[in-house]
């Protein structure tokens, strides 16, 4: 039932870029598009695609046909990812770290295309190797590939959600507290060098 609603949500696709390659045969060069396709539903579903066609309408369509192939899940924890990860693919490497809601998608080209279709609304992303958009893209797709749910961990590992969720060293009410004492004797110590001026 759920594989049914998925399917019927809208896929929206986005060209990321389209090249023009020659191939050289004995008459001279022949010509032919590539196309670089990404697809989602702006939910939670994307894919990536990559065709090759005499016209660029033909290239297109059969990227969008390839990344149909490729679809796949991206784990979220509200509008951001689960956690930080390095997606790596050939000389690019791809930096996706999760932001506060507010921040919006900061990544640059196509990144971006493949962080707003996944339905990501606040990350941080930070392209460290190749500026190929191929093996860009591959990257970003190959960090949210291998990213995971606290559930997922914890079943792997046999333990409780809670268990393997990170523990901040102190609450926030704790934290507020201990910080007001500090301020008093700081603003104390201030007056005190004022009266021995």
């Amino acid at each position: 039932m759920a594989v049914d609603v998925a399917e019927s949500r809208e896929l929206k696709e986005r060209v990321v870029e389209i090249n023009r390659v020659a191939k050289v045969v004995k008459g001279g060069r022949r010509f032919s598009f590539t196309a670089l396709v990404v697809i989602g539903d702006e939910s939670e579903r994307v894919g990536l695609g990559y065709g090759k066609a005499r016209e660029v309408p033909l290239a297109i369509s059969k990227a969008v046909d390839d990344a149909k192939k490729n679809l796949f899940v991206v784990p979220q924890h509200g509008t951001t990812i689960t956690h930080e990860i390095l997606g790596e693919f050939g000389a690019a490497r791809v930096l996706l770290r999760p932001a506060s809601e507010g921040t919006g998608v900061i990544a640059g080209g196509g990144v971006r295309a493949v962080l707003e279709l996944a339905g990501i609304g606040d990350i941080l992303a930070k392209s460290l190797g190749t500026t190929n958009p191929i093996n860009m893209l591959k990257a970003t797709v190959n960090g949210l590939q291998r990213l995971r749910r606290p559930d997922e961990v914890a079943a792997s590992r046999g333990l409780s959600i809670s268990q393997v969720l990170p523990v901040s060293a102190k609450p926030p009410e704790e934290a507020a507290e201990t910080t007001e004492p500090v301020e008093e004797t700081t603003s104390d110590g201030e007056a005190e060098d004022h009266a021995d001026a």
